[in-house]
């Protein structure tokens, strides 16, 4: 497996160099094109007192400023792709200096209402994993991987984006095609729209088409001829004014039908542009290597037509389309009936290819997320493939590491029979709430098909639930106490379900009540998602509390983290031990810094 530090700073410095000899070749080309320009205009200058000289000296030097002008729009379009994927290989490096904050698709519009655990892990947002995680360059790329962060897939489909993901780790090529196809532009066309497009009735019935095609195509050579003879012969403009007149009238009649069908595809223009080569690159990707990969490839084609050959063609019919917006050709475009044509043109299209859309849509979605993960795996060469296994709620992490805080302790966790609770207490800061994030971060890679920040994780399928970022709310006139109630009767419901079964990661549970009553309510909780078959862990500063879970004997554990002062501040080394936190530093802290007086009693 290649280096990806070593593997990415090789194709910057290679793409580096595709600009500056791009950049070089561009002066070279300006300077000629001057000079070819200016031979022109001696050339013309001299041949104005014979015309037909001038025409065959100044020939050569006009059809080569041409030429050059072509010449001049590739080079710039090879830079402009060498300067994306100079950029795309920076974030890449900026993702391995753990530089990227800041970057990435940050919005959280994927995540519904109350959803479980999204928010207690930072899975969306600024910083946050699927940031870091998603590449994707459309819409339905994005809703993919974030519906598979957000709802954890079954043991067999696990294992079949685990070997996609294996199989693509190594494919940097594909990755930088994907990132640089289309130029730099995400598809931001959602893919309901498009699917609700490709499956709506018709505009226009099919036993209709055929006769306003001849219809059109009749119309459309009647104007081509009277216009000829118009300008030919002593005919006139009236046989040519009559047959643009009843093109009018027809086109009026029928805009209700065509109005709507060509706005319908304008818009996604350049969307559909970036999907069509999208699905081609990936079409040409060998998939021997994963039954999934060759599942995705054999649903990109409908019968003989791969989905990137049809949205391709649906992409030159809106261009076509477009056309007839053009100041010099709107004229003609009128008279040939481009727009009753091309509106044609997109319900034929759209009868044979709308009902796959979907399908299109949905492999390109599952191939970008595969390809994020992927990319992923590939800088993270020393994170393990998690291993699912069957039986009872059981998960088994060692030296778990949080993906989004490199430098962080690792710790190990294991639960399953008999113990089901892991009782965890300590002083704020000492690592009790980043235990839980990093168990349930990882939980949601494993449950994704992806690698995991860990020396290994074996885990059943489960069912996240957390409390780990609870908090009232103005608008819906509730307090951080009611709303972790409704969040617990949430898990409550999830652990009764137990499909999959429940991880709880409760953070300081019931802390906004009194000790009295904390100890009551929360006792009964744990209890009540013990018996329903859930496992996790539980975070408190109440000692009282801790010491409770006795009576869950050997399904609960107590473990803690220490601290201790050096000087004015608290020092952490965030591993987790065995037992009861013994001892709190909170009144030393606040006697070194000088809150509290060295004589004034601690209680």
């Amino acid at each position: 497996m290649s280096d990806p530090r070593t593997e990415y700073e090789r194709r910057l410095a290679a793409r580096q160099a595709l600009v500056a000899a791009a950049d070089a070749q561009i002066r070279q080309i300006a300077n000629l094109r001057f000079v070819v320009f200016s031979m022109f205009a001696v050339a013309f200058g001299f041949g104005l007192a014979d015309r037909p000289v001038m025409l065959a000296v100044s020939l050569a030097p006009l059809l080569g400023f041409f030429a050059l002008v072509i010449v001049h729009e590739t080079v710039h379009r090879r830079r402009d792709r060498a300067l994306l994927a100079v950029e795309h290989y920076r974030r890449a490096l900026r993702r391995l200096a753990d530089d990227w904050r800041g970057e990435g698709v940050q919005h959280r519009e994927f995540v519904p209402a109350d959803h479980p655990y999204a928010a207690d892990l930072d899975l969306f947002g600024p910083a946050s994993l699927f940031a870091l995680l998603c590449t994707a360059r459309t819409r339905g790329g994005e809703a993919t991987l974030a519906r598979w962060l957000l709802h954890p897939a079954a043991p067999p489909e696990i294992a079949a984006r685990q070997a996609a993901v294996l199989a693509l780790r190594e494919r940097v090529d594909l990755r930088e095609d994907l990132a640089l196809l289309g130029g730099d532009v995400r598809a931001a066309v959602t893919p309901e729209a498009l699917i609700a497009w490709g499956t709506a009735p018709p505009r226009i019935p099919g036993e209709r088409l055929a006769p306003l095609r001849l219809l059109a195509w009749g119309l459309a050579l009647a104007a081509t001829v009277t216009a000829v003879l118009a300008f030919t012969t002593n005919l006139g403009f009236l046989p040519l004014l009559t047959v643009i007149m009843i093109e009018a009238l027809v086109m009026r009649s029928l805009r209700p039908a065509t109005a709507p069908i060509t706005s319908a595809v304008e818009g996604p223009r350049r969307d559909l542009d970036v999907i069509a080569k999208l699905l081609g690159r990936v079409e040409r990707e060998p998939t021997r290597d994963s039954t999934k990969l060759a599942a995705l490839a054999a649903d990109m084609r409908a019968g003989e037509v791969t989905g990137s050959a049809a949205i391709a063609r649906l992409a030159r019919i809106v261009d076509w389309l477009e056309a007839r917006k053009s100041g010099l050709f709107a004229p003609i475009a009128f008279m040939l009936m481009w727009e009753l044509h091309g509106a044609i043109a997109v319900e034929r299209w759209r009868r044979h290819h709308g009902p796959a859309i979907a399908r299109w849509l949905a492999v390109l979605g599952e191939l970008e997320s595969l390809a994020a993960l992927a990319a992923y795996a590939y800088e993270r060469p020393a994170d393990p493939m998690p291993t699912i296994v069957a039986g009872s709620p059981q998960i088994r992490g060692e030296e778990l590491r949080h993906p989004l805080l490199p430098g962080c302790v690792a710790n190990s966790v294991a639960l399953g029979e008999p113990l089901r609770v892991l009782m965890i207490s300590g002083s704020n800061m000492s690592g009790k709430s980043t235990l839980l994030r990093t168990l349930g971060i990882n939980v949601v890679l494993a449950l994704a098909g992806a690698p995991v920040s860990a020396r290994s994780l074996a885990l059943t399928p489960l069912q996240i639930g957390a409390t780990l970022r609870i908090e009232d709310s103005l608008q819906n006139a509730r307090s951080r106490f009611y709303s972790e109630l409704r969040r617990l009767l949430l898990l409550r419901d999830l652990a009764r379900a137990g499909d999959p079964p429940l991880l709880f990661l409760l953070d300081e549970i019931f802390h906004g009540t009194n000790s009295h009553d904390r100890k009551i309510g929360a006792e009964a909780v744990l209890r009540m998602l013990v018996d329903a078959g859930a496992i996790g862990l539980c975070t408190t500063h109440d000692l009282a509390l801790a010491e409770s879970i006795a009576d869950l004997g050997e399904r609960a554990r107590n473990v803690h983290f220490a601290d201790h002062v050096e000087g004015d501040r608290l020092v952490f080394d965030y591993r987790m031990r065995p037992g009861i936190v013994t001892r709190s530093n909170a009144i030393a802290l606040m006697r070194a810094i000088g809150l509290l007086a060295e004589h004034e009693p601690a209680a």
